[in-house]
């Protein structure tokens, strides 16, 4: 049986909107597994770790954020504040015995560059390695 991972990616409207504005098919055209929806946000600062526990309690199987670099955020410490958020879902996830390589981020410059589809690579290639979120045998 083949497993197509079901992976969010909450994106900055400032790192992703070149690159979003290409359309699906052009960034499918580039590499982009077509079983990534992205949820562009303000900024990933905004991001509550609620928001993103939410995508695994709807069946997400991977999650990721795209933010600015560290040192170059459009909204100053937007993409610092997510990392540490991310972060501890990982530390929470590490807790309840999954995987913590199932939530990600990525910093990335604005504009279009491939390492945008590459981390959508990344991510499809690492949650199909792992395999179905353990959450989803929860939610019935």
């Amino acid at each position: 049986m083949t497993f197509t991972p079901d992976i969010q990616a909450f994106c900055c409207h400032y790192t992703s909107q070149q690159t979003i504005a290409e359309g699906r098919e052009g960034l499918k055209q580039d590499g982009l597994p077509g079983n990534v929806t992205f949820h562009r946000v303000v900024c990933t600062g905004k991001l509550q770790v609620s928001t993103l526990l939410k995508a695994f309690e709807e069946g997400a199987d991977g999650v990721y954020v795209v933010g600015c670099p560290a040192d170059q955020c459009h909204n100053v410490k937007g993409s610092q504040r997510a990392a540490k958020r991310v972060d501890a879902i990982k530390k929470a996830l590490a807790e309840l015995a999954v995987e913590p390589e199932r939530i990600e981020m990525f910093h990335l410059e604005r504009g279009f560059h491939p390492e945008f589809v590459e981390a959508a690579q990344l991510m499809n290639k690492r949650i199909t390695d792992l395999g179905p979120s353990p959450f989803k045998g929860e939610a019935k």
